[in-house]
C-alpha cells in the first residue's frame, strides 16, 4: 500500500495550480497561501536523488519564499529519506495512515444527516468550521473555500453535517482518486458540536463515495490522536503503512 500511497500523493501534487518537477521530487504549488501544509513536495517512487537534486529542491522553495517541508511514504522511496536527511530536513512528524476498501467500510446505520455543499455559503461556512475545529491553525479564508469547492468539482467530495441553526457544525473531504486510491482529509467538528457522531458519519459518507461511486478501490486518511483514530477504525479504517514528514529549518 505504500507504494500506492506515494504514488497518489505525487499525483495529487501534480494537480495543484503551479506543480514544479525536479530531480526526482514534485512540488505541489498553490500561489493564493503560502502555507507549508499546502505547498509541500513528495519524492517520486523508488527515487535516489543525489545532493544536488536536493539542493535544486530546496532552491525551488526558497526561490518562492516557502518553507522547504516534503510528505512521503518513507518506505517507498528510502533513499529519497536518506539524501533528504543528509541535506539537514528533520522530522515533523510520522503519522500511521489507514486504509478502507469496500470490504472494510461499516456504514453506520443511525447518526447525523450528511449532506453535499451547494452553495458559496456553505463552503464558506464549512472553511471556518473547520479552522474552527482545528484550533485556528488553518484561518478561514476566500481561498479555502474555493479549494474545497475546487476538491468537488474536479472528482473528489466535499460533506458537511448542519446544526439545528442550519449552519456548518462539522465535514471533511475527500480527494478525486489517483493511483487506484484517495486521500480523505479534513475531519472537524465545531467544539460546540462534538460527542455527537458528526466525523464517523462523514468520514463513512466520504468513503462510501469514493469507493462506490468515485471509482476509488481504496481510500485512506492519517489520524491526529488515539480518539480519532478509534472513530476511523469502526468505520472500516485499517492501518497499514506510515508517511513522514519533514522540514528544512531557517
Amino acid at each position: 500500500m505504500d507504494s500506492d500511497v506515494q504514488r497518489f500523493t505525487v499525483a495529487h501534487l501534480r494537480r495543484r495550480p503551479e506543480p514544479v518537477e525536479t530531480g526526482g521530487f514534485v512540488l505541489g504549488i498553490d500561489p493564493g497561501t503560502t502555507s507549508p501544509y499546502v505547498n509541500y513536495a513528495s519524492p517520486l517512487p523508488g527515487a535516489a536523488p543525489t545532493a544536488a537534486d536536493v539542493a535544486a529542491l530546496i532552491a525551488a522553495f526558497r526561490d518562492r519564499d516557502l518553507v522547504p517541508r516534503l510528505e512521503f511514504a518513507p518506505d517507498a522511496a528510502p533513499r529519497a529519506a536518506e539524501a533528504l536527511a543528509a541535506a539537514g530536513f528533520t522530522p515533523e512528524a510520522e503519522h500511521t495512515y489507514l486504509v478502507c476498501t469496500p470490504d472494510t467500510l461499516a456504514v453506520p446505520e443511525d447518526g447525523p444527516r450528511v449532506e453535499a455543499p451547494t452553495t458559496d455559503a456553505d463552503y464558506t461556512d464549512l472553511d471556518a468550521a473547520l479552522a474552527e475545529a482545528f484550533g485556528g491553525e488553518f484561518p478561514p479564508s476566500p481561498e479555502g473555500a474555493a479549494r474545497l469547492r475546487r476538491t468537488a468539482d474536479t472528482g473528489g467530495a466535499v460533506r458537511l453535517v448542519r446544526a439545528a441553526d442550519g449552519t456548518v457544525a462539522g465535514g471533511a473531504l475527500c480527494s478525486p482518486p489517483a493511483a487506484g486510491t484517495a486521500e480523505l482529509a479534513g475531519v472537524g467538528t465545531r467544539p460546540a458540536h462534538r460527542g455527537r457522531g458528526i466525523a464517523a458519519a462523514v468520514t463513512a459518507e466520504l468513503a462510501r463515495t469514493l469507493l462506490h461511486e468515485g471509482g476509488a478501490g481504496s481510500v485512506w486518511l492519517e489520524y491526529g490522536g488515539q480518539d480519532s483514530r478509534r472513530v476511523y477504525e469502526r468505520v472500516g479504517f485499517e492501518p497499514r503503512g506510515t508517511r513522514l514528514y519533514l522540514r528544512l529549518e531557517a
